[in-house]
């Protein structure tokens, strides 16, 4: 019986993403690991990869459709003892999601979902799937994502899936047999920490009175503008923003940058993007109460700080998160905001390269904005609009003097984040700027 190749999940909150591209065509033979497809989603392309051997009989989803529903069947695969007659009558119904594992490429065997090969090299290739006593692992995306991120062995793990193949009910499963060791108020609040779509108005009925206007050309919304224009919404018809602003001197900085670079390894280039990401989270480790996430049962104070930087791409922008950035220099933090800028202009970001940040920062200086304020991401409780640095009067010890001004306005979520506390953030991110030497200590 022919195996159904099926539309992948490729993060948990996906429901239908674009077909972009087929790598083979009808009657190409395949092998395990071979790239067979490019899907689109709201945040990136990702490649798709062949589980099974065999040859392409059907494709069923033709290239560059848009709006195909995760575990749609959208190619039949022909196995070593089949011919073309195999496919008269074969059944393209979807695949059942009732133990809520909605991410298969077929219903046998579990996806290999990968970022394309990047041009530079420090881009690392995604992980293959986890092998025991010679044999693949067979589990689904989410099961392995799942597994990753807790650290379950899912060599230990009996799979209740088609075949044996392990889904997320069974790492789940697992999961409730290690001791618990999260605190009861992150473990209830943990469903409210994202906004509820449902409750949101529905972006695509905005409609509005279009007469009178010249002539224009129509481009069609991309799924990655859609979303964007659905969460902004939410974010500033549900979230309370206020703001505040402040400016930075910089030239202490801008001397000590050039003098880094002077002194740094071959490929490393220090940016003043790089020192603001730096001392954005060494500023909420020194106020962590900035670090914070709303939900309704509870305010989730964030203990480590990973900031989401906001990159401008093709059709839009995108976030990629940098992990655990109060742990890291300046030389590192630059190397790694880089290698996630490239891969984002590339559409090759995977979903936990931009997943689940504390804190976000968008930089329009090397536009020459000189100042603005950004809509808040949620449901992060703070995003920094950064300005560009320019000269500026300022009065220094009663008289008058040029130097380098940055302003930087913080958007705040009040429900989450107090007054005071966004002025105490401020205050220590506008003496970290000003005072560069401190974050190489």
């Amino acid at each position: 019986m022919p195996v159904k190749v099926l539309m992948p999940a490729l993060s948990p909150t996906m429901t239908e993403g674009t077909l972009a591209k087929w790598h083979v065509k009808e009657g190409d033979t395949v092998e395990s690991g071979d790239v067979i497809a490019e899907i689109e989603t709201d945040k990136a392309t990702m490649e798709v990869e062949a589980v099974d051997e065999g040859k392409i009989g059907k494709i069923l989803v033709a290239e560059g459709s848009e709006g195909v529903a995760v575990n749609e069947v959208i190619a039949l695969l022909l196995e070593e003892d089949e011919d073309e007659s195999a496919l008269d009558g074969a059944d393209t119904s979807a695949a059942s999601t009732s133990d809520g594992d909605s991410a298969p490429v077929s219903e046998e065997k579990a996806p290999q979902v990968a970022e394309k090969p990047a041009a530079t090299g420090g881009d690392k290739p995604a992980p293959a799937a986890p092998v025991s006593g010679g044999e693949r692992i067979k589990a689904s995306p989410l099961a392995r994502r799942i597994a990753a991120n807790e650290g379950v062995d899912l060599s230990g793990v009996s799979g209740s899936g088609p075949r044996g193949r392990i889904v997320k009910r069974d790492v789940e499963a697992a999961l409730s047999s290690k001791p618990a060791e999260k605190s009861a108020a992150s473990e209830d609040a943990k469903p409210d920490a994202a906004p509820a779509a449902a409750s949101a108005p529905a972006v695509s009925g905005w409609n509005p009175d279009l007469s009178g206007l010249p002539e224009y050309e129509e481009i069609p919304n991309s799924g990655m503008r859609k979303t964007i224009a659905r969460r902004l919404t939410e974010s500033k018809q549900q979230v309370p923003h206020f703001y505040l602003t402040v400016d930075c001197e910089l030239d202490n900085l801008l001397a000590t940058r050039k003098q880094l670079n002077e002194k740094a390894g071959e490929g490393v280039k220090i940016s003043v993007n790089d020192f603001i990401i730096r001392a954005v989270s060494l500023a909420l480790k020194k106020v962590p109460a900035a670090n914070s996430i709303w939900t309704d049962k509870a305010t989730l104070q964030c203990k480590q700080q990973d900031i989401s930087v906001a990159v401008a791409i093709d059709g839009g922008l995108i976030t990629p998160v940098v992990r655990d950035a109060g742990s890291k220099g300046l030389a590192e933090i630059s190397t790694e905001m880089k290698a996630l800028a490239g891969k984002a202009r590339d559409g090759k970001l995977m979903p936990e390269d931009y997943q689940g940040g504390t804190f976000s920062v968008s930089n329009l200086g090397m536009f020459g904005i000189k100042e603005f304020s950004a809509i808040i991401n949620p449901p992060q409780g703070c995003i920094l609009a950064v300005g560009a640095g320019e000269q500026r009067p300022v009065v220094k010890d009663g008289a008058l003097a040029i130097a380098t001004v940055m302003s930087c306005t913080l958007s705040v979520d009040h429900r989450a984040v107090d007054g005071a506390v966004g002025a105490q953030f401020m205050a220590e991110f506008k003496k970290l700027i000003e005072d560069p030497l401190s974050m190489l200590l």
